[in-house]
């Protein structure tokens, strides 16, 4: 188990903490796992929900870290250093805009609706296996990845994305009118 997933979890909880957490956090996901070995259903296929429900919780005692990192990350990216070339720097400004503005609104946003979004999109899990996750109801998650979303497109002023469901539960999205 350990040689199958513990990369993903590690990627997973350095995206969420830093490098600093995430060897904590992998060690620590799979100490627990194995402790509590006997209460994992071995008639599931797939461990990494399970997997990344441990390793959210143990995130969560981590918070105040991933609280320090975004709010570190949007003071310095609007101070990083520019080059020369006149378009480059225009995408760097804009590059360095929108991270300090998604890092504000991830930092803002209620704890349950960033760690769904998270694993969403960092952990590449599905609607149900975020939900396996969390251990909440299906229904749940796409609530509050709705809101997650709303809140970032919001914020960012994006245009609003016409979404389908492919069959892994993962969203499909294509601009409107497109």
């Amino acid at each position: 188990m350990y040689d199958r997933h513990a990369s993903i979890i590690y990627r997973y909880a350095a995206r969420r903490a830093g490098d600093f957490v995430a060897d904590d956090v992998t060690s620590e996901t799979f100490l627990v796992a194995f402790e509590r070995l006997e209460t994992f259903d071995h008639a599931r296929e797939d461990a990494r929900p399970w997997l990344f429900g441990i390793a959210n919780n143990l995130l969560r005692r981590h918070h105040r870290a991933e609280a320090r990192t975004l709010k570190t990350l949007a003071k310095s990216a609007s101070r990083e250093a520019t080059e020369d070339n006149a378009d480059r720097i225009a995408a760097q400004i804009d590059a360095v805009a929108a991270t300090s503005r998604i890092a504000l609104n991830l930092k803002s946003m209620p704890a349950i609706d960033r760690e769904t979004l998270l694993l969403y999109a960092w952990a590449d899990l599905t609607y149900e296996g975020i939900a396996d996750a969390l251990d909440v109801p299906v229904g749940t998650i796409r609530s509050r990845l709705n809101r997650a979303r709303k809140t970032l497109r919001d914020a960012l002023r994006l245009e609003q994305l016409e979404e389908t469901e492919n069959d892994h539960g993962r969203i499909a999205a294509a601009a409107r009118n497109a």
